[in-house]
């Protein structure tokens, strides 16, 4: 009984994490696409 709680805690956690991890890295590629188009314009401009 306690390995399967065991097992089950883990499995949360584990969720959790790729949740946090997967917010993480939706937030970086939204930065990285803003700066992408910055520097775009940036050399179109001159």
């Amino acid at each position: 009984m306690t390995l399967h709680i065991f097992s089950l805690t883990i499995t949360i956690t584990k969720r959790e994490i790729s949740l946090e991890k997967a917010l993480h890295d939706e937030h970086v590629n939204k930065i990285f696409e803003e700066n992408r188009r910055k520097v775009e314009n940036y050399f179109r401009q001159y």
